[in-house]
């Protein structure tokens, strides 16, 4: 049964030491904020994945903080028991604490949302820190960070060896210790997201990080297979709604060039006494 209450930090943060798997889904908009919220999903994130998914962008870098307020106050509007998200898009924090702090707070004011979510690992440490002791709660996001893309070479796996799974170790508990109250990690090896997750008191939602995280998040269209530009190794297609919008949208064309739609079930009459005094 889905729980009608409002889900808290202190909520996400029991369900890690009750070993209960968080469920976390993005969402851009009104109606789906409605449905992901009405499925029971713990935490909604509304992530700059919008650029590519919503917007068209070729990355998630050209999102703007307008655009981010913009759909999140869409989201907050449609949403009513989960835990709101937004994500912080490319060089809204990264040039300093003062940018940063702002903005995040921007997401609060202005968007509706109940904590932020930014990129990187040791590099984004004091920005945390900052940021949470302006009053905001924050989650972090290592290993493959999207907004850095071009410079990993592409969407790459990260912490394949030795050196560079203890990286991702040491930037979790810098975060960790800056004061963020969950850390997603996306697309590192199993084995590495566990040993993260084993580490950390706070709980770990992964995105192709395997099943030992404390969560797991998704995009909503590559959920619902409504994004079909490019689909991820760790992505499983819950639904073909791409292919059903498209065959529903070719059954209508067909259906107004033979003038099966409207029928006069879809239409209006008046009476033909009415209809007589219009012709008369």
């Amino acid at each position: 049964m889905i729980n009608n209450q409002k889900i808290t930090l202190l909520d996400i943060k029991s369900k890690k030491d009750d070993q209960q798997p968080i469920t976390m889904l993005t969402a851009y908009d009104y109606p789906s904020a409605q449905l992901v919220d009405k499925a029971g999903v713990d935490i909604i994130l509304v992530g700059d994945s919008l650029g590519m998914t919503v917007m068209g962008y070729p990355t998630t870098v050209p999102v703007t903080m307008d655009e981010m307020i913009h759909h999140c106050k869409m989201v907050a509007r449609g949403t009513q028991h989960a835990f709101l998200i937004g994500d912080m898009p490319f060089m809204s924090y990264q040039a300093g604490r003062s940018d940063a702090i702002r903005n995040a707070g921007r997401f609060l004011k202005e968007g509706g949302m109940e904590a932020v979510k930014l990129e990187g690992g040791e590099v984004a440490g004091d920005l945390v820190k900052a940021i949470v002791n302006s009053g905001i709660s924050v989650m972090g996001h290592i290993g493959l960070t999207p907004q850095s893309v071009t410079r990993f070479g592409g969407y790459r796996v990260q912490g394949k060896t030795a050196v560079s799974a203890k990286q991702l170790i040491s930037d979790a508990l810098i975060l960790q210790e800056a004061g963020c109250f969950s850390i997603v990690l996306e697309a590192i090896p199993a084995q590495v997201a566990e040993i993260i997750t084993e580490t950390l008191s706070i709980p770990t939602i992964g995105i192709g990080a395997g099943n030992r995280c404390d969560g797991q998040v998704l995009v909503y269209h590559d959920l619902l297979g409504l994004y079909p530009d490019f689909t991820p190794k760790f992505v499983k297609q819950y639904a073909n709604l791409s292919k059903s919008i498209t065959d529903a949208v070719k059954k209508y064309c067909l259906d107004v060039k033979q003038r099966k739609f409207p029928s006069d079930k879809y239409s209006f009459k008046i009476s033909g006494k009415e209809l007589q005094k219009i012709k008369g």
